[in-house]
């Protein structure tokens, strides 16, 4: 059983979890829901400086302010999926974070979004939030420079996001080329982990695991992006590793092959054989399933249609240049490793043998 990592609450106040249907990235809307509620919004007329828009379902919007500079714009949030308030906001800023890092771009300055229960939470705990929220951009440097609050009946915090990236700098998941091989920055798994601590089946070094993996930034993103043979990126969250290299083929225009066999976290593999897993992950399968070739039922599909909350970066890069990439992960401490590889054909998804 997991020991009690719930941090500070009032005598009697529940568990944040408790208070939430979903939690982190799992309570994201399913991919088929979103497509189906974006295709009933009017498209908006053409503006020459918006270099990313909603139209390929990137990570964030890019906005064109000069020869050398561009805007780079995003929110995120969601609801608890660790009881602990300061960790609940060290997880969601470092996520929202992440878009800015995964379009090549660094922060600026970042905005709250907060809706919170007021008449069931303490105001100590919901300022443990946004202390552990604040702790985040602190080590990216960059202000909370405002943003809004609203009494709602769960617990919701995160981030709206600025940041800036030189426009020939830009990344987005539509560049990847056939030939590239395709790295993950972060192990798989963060789903798993979130669902076994919902039952109480996580122990201590698996909690500490999921903690680590969720709050470590992907500040090294303007880095990757800066070197040559570098042609995509997006980071994996909660569409899980194959909706988000789905979302990369169709953007790019290519077939995306990945191996059997991804890197995972620590005591991971275990509690999928012991079938735990989230809800999100049955509901990424059935939005884009059928689009995925070479994976049945079980732990493997598991785990890579599991939501990875504040997941790693997925990057698509010439093999002449993966040499110099995964230097720059060993550098910053990162265990990237090598996912699948970019094809011609259809666009679409394959799971093959690593």
């Amino acid at each position: 059983m997991k020991t009690d990592s719930s941090g500070p609450r009032s005598s009697g106040e529940p568990r944040l979890t408790s208070l939430a249907h979903g939690g982190g990235c799992g309570c994201k809307i399913a991919p088929a829901v979103l497509s189906e509620m974006l295709a009933k919004t009017p498209p908006a007329r053409p503006f020459v400086e918006l270099l990313v828009g909603n139209e390929s379902s990137d990570d964030a919007a890019v906005w064109r302010l000069n020869d050398d500079q561009a805007l780079v714009a995003t929110t995120d949030f969601f609801m608890p999926v660790v009881d602990d308030p300061f960790d609940f906001g060290r997880i969601a800023a470092t996520n929202a974070l992440s878009d800015i890092y995964a379009m090549g771009g660094r922060p600026i300055l970042a905005l709250a979004l907060v809706g919170m229960p007021i008449n069931v939470l303490s105001a100590d705990t919901i300022g443990e939030v946004l202390a552990g929220g604040a702790s985040i951009c602190s080590i990216a440097d960059i202000p909370i420079a405002g943003g809004h609050s609203i009494d709602s009946v769960e617990p919701i915090y995160g981030l709206a996001v600025m940041g800036l990236v030189d426009p020939k700098r830009v990344m987005t998941n539509r560049g990847a080329q056939p030939g590239d091989l395709l790295v993950l920055t972060k192990p798989l798994g963060v789903g798993v982990l979130s669902a076994a601590y919902k039952q109480g089946l996580l122990n201590d070094s698996g909690y500490q695991a999921l903690i680590a993996s969720t709050t470590r930034l992907n500040s090294l993103g303007p880095d990757i992006a800066a070197r040559d043979g570098v042609h995509a990126m997006t980071d994996v969250t909660g569409f899980g590793l194959a909706g988000h290299a789905l979302e990369m083929a169709r953007g790019s225009g290519v077939r995306i092959e990945l191996f059997d066999a991804p890197p995972i976290l620590a005591g991971v593999r275990s509690l999928l054989d012991n079938g735990v897993k989230t809800g999100a992950s049955g509901r990424n399968w059935a939005s884009y399933g059928d689009q995925i070739e070479g994976l049945d039922d079980g732990p493997l599909r598991d785990l890579l249609t599991d939501p990875q909350t504040s997941g790693g970066l997925l990057v698509s890069v010439a093999e002449a240049a993966l040499q110099n990439v995964m230097f720059l992960l060993r550098a910053s401490g990162f265990d990237g490793a090598v996912v699948g590889r970019v094809a011609e054909g259809a666009p679409g998804v394959r799971v093959v043998a690593a």
